[in-house]
């Protein structure tokens, strides 16, 4: 913040006397305090507000293709959020954290047997590697209103130890934000996963649901 003697010399700026000019002293003294009130920041939210993981889902959809994908099925993944943070301010921001190794396989068709092996598939080297890349993370660059309690936010997404820029669409309803996301598994460097020499396999772009609570 500004020092009280800077803020007296815009005050002389403007063509104030000094405030120890009794005449002027009352308009001065409000002038000096509106300056004083523009240099502060904005204090009203700005404070962050955690993401209340408890009544905060994500969720992955992974779907099929390939000449055979009608013997296949689609891939649910739930992505537990493990930290994030909203601020609502004049600079609106959101951050959030994955942990890799706790996204789950729950493919209601499938047999646990099956689970576990597209489990153990999705964490290994082939897809998300976990063993190398732990944290999945996202940190906006940018929150755009988009009519009432709409907004397009835009980010830094980091996946499989790569960092590239994605954007989706946020909407506020019943105490909750959500919205989805569409990424490229190809573009972090992922190959999407082929079996029975490619007549079944994953396609390349996954979907990403979200429904986000904040504490209070």
């Amino acid at each position: 913040m500004e020092s009280f003697g800077k803020l007296l010399s815009r005050a002389e700026e403007l063509d104030l006397k000094p405030l120890n000019e009794r005449p002027n002293k009352r308009i001065a003294l409000t002038v000096v305090l509106l300056l004083v009130s523009w240099s502060r920041p904005v204090l009203r939210g700005s404070e962050a507000r955690q993401i209340d993981r408890a009544r905060s889902t994500m969720t992955v959809y992974v779907y099929k293709t390939g000449i055979l994908a009608g013997l296949a099925h689609n891939h649910e993944i739930e992505a537990p959020i493990a930290w994030g943070e909203v601020k609502d301010s004049d600079g609106p921001s959101v951050e959030l954290r994955v942990d890799s190794t706790k996204l789950r396989v729950l493919d209601p068709e499938a047999t646990d047997g099956t689970r576990a092996k597209i489990q153990e598939t999705m964490q290994g080297a082939e897809v998300l590697d976990v063993g190398h890349f732990p944290e999945i993370h996202f940190r906006s660059t940018g929150v755009e209103p988009d009519g009432t309690d709409h907004w397009m936010v835009h980010g830094n997404l980091d996946l499989h130890g790569q960092t590239h820029p994605i954007s989706f669409e946020v909407a506020l309803k019943d105490g909750l934000y959500q919205g989805s996301a569409v990424l490229k598994q190809t573009g972090f460097g992922i190959t999407p996963v082929k079996v029975a020499g490619g007549t079944v396999k994953v396609k390349d772009e996954v979907k990403v649901a979200f429904s986000i609570a904040l504490l209070n």
